[in-house]
This record gives C-alpha cells, sequence and structure tokens, in this order.
C-alpha cells in the first residue's frame, strides 16, 4: 500500500518501510530502540527512559537514535504503543460484557506497565495498537445502536476511567509508602476520625456520611479498595451507555 505525504513519525509508529538508502544496514532500528525504552521505563520509570539513557543502554550515541526516533514526545508515543500491545479478543457478547471485558483488559495491561499513566496524552490515539484497541470496542458497540460519535465517546470515557483509577491507585500507594498500612486501614481510620471531628450542626450531610460507617471495611473475605472502586465506576458508566442505548432504540 502507498503512503503519500505520510508524517515521518507516523511512518515509523506504523512501520512504514522508508526510502531504502545506499550503503551499510543500520545497526539499529526502532523497534530495539522501542524495547531498550519500554524494558528502561519498567524498571525505573518514564524517567528513566529518556533518549540519553536509552543510547547508553544499546551502546550507542543520542545523535545516533535519532536516525530512528525524530523526539522525545515521539519516543513516549512508540512505547505506549508498543507496551499496550494487540487488543484482546472479546468473542462474541453483548456489548456492555464487551465493554467490561476490554476495560478489564486494558487495567491489566497498563498494571503492567504503571508508567503508561505518566506519558502526557497529546492527541487522539494513532499507533496500529491503539487502533486495534479501537476497533476491538466499536466491534461490540456495532449492534448497540448508538451512533459513531458516540461510540467514539464511549471509548474515551472508558479508557479514561481506566488512566484515571490506575493513576489514583498508585497516588495513592506512594503516600501510603512506609507506613506499613492498607487502603483500607487508611480509609477506616480516616472516617472513625472524622465521625468524631465533623459537626453535625456546621457539616450536616458530610456528618451523615461519616456516621454511616461507608468507610468502614465491608464483612466478608476482605476487597481491595482499587477493584471495588474500579468496578464501581465502570458500572455507573455502563450504567449511562445503557441508557444511551435504550434511547437509540438498541
Amino acid at each position: 500500500m502507498d503512503h503519500p505525504e505520510l508524517p515521518p513519525d507516523l511512518g515509523r509508529l506504523w512501520r512504514v518501510p522508508p526510502p531504502k538508502r545506499l550503503g551499510r544496514r543500520a545497526e539499529l532500528d526502532v523497534d530495539r530502540v522501542v524495547r531498550a525504552a519500554v524494558e528502561l521505563a519498567d524498571r525505573d520509570g518514564v524517567d528513566g527512559a529518556t533518549l540519553q539513557k536509552v543510547a547508553q543502554e544499546l551502546g550507542f550515541t543520542k545523535m545516533s537514535l535519532y536516525r530512528h526516533i525524530g523526539s522525545k514526545e515521539e519516543l513516549f508515543e512508540l512505547m505506549v504503543d508498543h507496551a499496550t500491545g494487540p487488543a484482546p479478543d472479546l468473542g462474541r457478547t453483548g456489548w456492555r460484557a464487551g465493554v467490561r471485558d476490554w476495560a478489564t483488559a486494558m487495567r491489566a495491561r497498563f498494571t503492567e506497565h504503571p508508567w503508561i499513566t505518566d506519558v502526557p496524552i497529546s492527541g487522539p490515539p494513532r499507533g496500529p495498537n491503539a487502533i486495534g484497541w479501537m476497533d476491538a470496542l466499536l466491534h461490540v458497540l456495532r449492534d448497540s445502536g448508538l451512533d459513531l460519535g458516540t461510540q467514539a465517546g464511549v471509548m474515551t470515557l472508558v479508557s479514561g476511567h481506566v488512566r484515571n483509577a490506575l493513576l489514583l491507585t498508585r497516588q495513592l500507594e506512594a503516600g501510603r509508602h512506609g507506613t506499613g498500612r492498607s487502603q483500607a486501614e487508611v480509609e477506616r481510620d480516616y472516617g472513625r476520625a472524622l465521625a468524631a471531628l465533623v459537626d453535625p450542626a456546621r457539616f450536616p450531610d458530610a456528618a451523615r456520611l461519616f456516621a454511616a460507617a461507608v468507610f468502614e471495611p465491608p464483612p466478608g473475605p476482605p476487597v481491595d479498595p482499587a477493584d471495588h472502586d474500579f468496578a464501581f465506576g465502570l458500572d455507573l458508566i455502563l450504567d449511562g451507555v445503557a441508557a444511551a442505548v435504550d434511547r437509540a432504540g438498541g
């Protein structure tokens, strides 16, 4: 397939072969650079995957990488698309189960590479793996009755929920670092302390919340608050999508 006027960074993202050059074959290529960068980010976070550090890891100069990677921002986009990997096979399910499976699979993939949530989002998805995830979600929504613009909006909302939930979990973990306490214990102590402190005459509805023991661990086996909050938020989103599907007659 011809790719007229394709921007160089997009060509590299899709691994479109550049025009052949005379001379010795290059020792580096985009895939090798990206794999090294992802390994560094998995080990040291996104700040550990600078062009300089990637070059050192590969035994080349930073200038050598610019033949294959145009900028730091381009490297991040390549890394995220590589780390996200191919989309899951969602099978033939209803739209609600399909969207839930899609979100759960994305959460698992991002958990394997937590630095992904630290990479700034500079635009809509462009890479082949990102488009594969887009295609998978659009497929399960195809017969929902929602128009394509609404389907794209569902994708943005659900993927945003996945990203924000993981980012919040990481921030809470960082805040607890060194305390030896679980998130469930932190929330329990928070609820008890505020129940004693909040004056019902001044903050009547907040006082009612804390008096209701909402922050106490539920009975039964321990539940990870991150798992509970992710599922709760996703259910609310899916209820909203269901309302849109009903309005569309799907």
